[in-house]
């Protein structure tokens, strides 16, 4: 015998709301009270009721998916920024496509594709160095940038990087330390301009120099933490700390000097930038700034949604507070 289907009036029967309860439920939980979204999510497990999202799609004239743009795929920092993205994107019945603006020769022109494609109602953007021009297209979804901006008025959720600049910088100086230095992210990037800013006027701060050879480009990898740590190695004047714009970089210098039996932070002081995941299991455990990454995706999902619901392409932007970890890569500098 055939199973009778459910249906959105079985659901509603069983959570005791109305249709309309149950739809606003399924479509746009962070809206519905959480009792309610219970009792509605509990009838549709019990009465096995399923949402038919393309046709859902196809009334309200939308696609049900994100796009989430990345300007490295590989690099783990962003791991924690997807899963909030997607805690807030599945319950509302939104796939989440992920891509790699840097995946080609011309990323402005993969960013306009996927601006021009309809394949997605809306964007999640977390490269800065893109083009603004790239956005002056009609009738493109709206756009919501996590962590990175552009100098454009593009609803963000960000921290204040300068302010991690300078509590890095503070707790190195209450350390004793007298001879700072940085490693700085890519060129263009503007989350490399901001800590390179705040690490200047922090050093400024506190009676020190912001000599330029001990500021060492890279690129937020753990490679150029590498070569960070033999230009380290080579220099006959070092800086006894060095505050590093990426936790990979700082990982990537600490393996590297470790090696030549530099001992952190007993020869050198490492402070790194984001606490991602491996940071507390180094030894020594990495000193850093935290980033709330879950919870910049989870703000930057719901400013999209709300976005995509009223049919606009302006909304607010948000800046979440960081935290500083100390951990046991920073300590007194050595003594001479």
């Amino acid at each position: 015998m055939d199973r009778k289907v459910a249906t959105i009036q079985d659901v509603a029967k069983a959570a005791g709301v109305s249709t309309a309860t149950v739809s606003r439920t399924l479509s746009r939980p962070s809206v519905v009270a959480p009792t309610t979204r219970e009792a509605v999510l509990n009838a549709v497990a019990a009465t096995g009721y399923r949402v038919n999202a393309t046709a859902s799609n196809l009334r309200r004239q939308r696609t049900g998916s994100v796009i989430v743009l990345l300007p490295n795929i590989a690099n783990p920092f962003f791991s924690q920024i997807l899963a909030g993205l997607a805690s807030v994107l599945t319950p509302a019945q939104y796939g989440m496509l992920i891509a790699d603006t840097q995946a080609g020769p011309d990323p402005d022109q993969r960013f306009r594709h996927y601006l021009t494609s309809g394949q997605a109602d809306g964007i999640v953007l977390l490269d800065g160095t893109l083009s603004p021009a790239s956005l002056d297209i009609r009738g493109r979804p709206p756009v919501v940038m996590a962590c990175e901006w552009m100098a454009r008025d593009l609803p963000s959720v960000r921290v204040e990087n300068g302010k991690g600049a300078a509590m890095a910088v503070g707790h190195l100086a209450q350390l004793g330390h007298r001879k700072i230095g940085h490693v700085t992210g890519p060129r263009g990037n503007r989350l490399t301009e901001t800590r390179l800013d705040g690490f200047r006027v922090a050093v400024a701060s506190v009676g020190l120099p912001a000599r330029p050879d001990w500021i060492l480009e890279g690129d937020f990898s753990m490679d150029s933490g590498a070569a960070a740590a033999r230009a380290w190695l080579d220099m006959t004047d070092r800086p006894t700390a060095l505050f590093f714009s990426s936790d990979e970089m700082a990982v990537g210098f600490m393996g590297a000097v470790q090696r030549e039996g530099v001992s952190i932070p007993g020869d050198v002081s490492v402070v790194g930038f984001d606490n991602i995941e491996i940071a507390q299991h180094l030894s020594p455990a990495l000193t850093t700034i935290r980033q709330p990454r879950t919870q910049i995706g989870i703000r930057a999902a719901e400013l999209l949604l709300g976005m995509i619901e009223s049919g606009t392409r302006t909304g607010p932007s948000d800046v979440i507070e960081i935290e500083f970890i100390p951990r046991d890569s920073a300590g007194p500098p050595p003594r001479v």
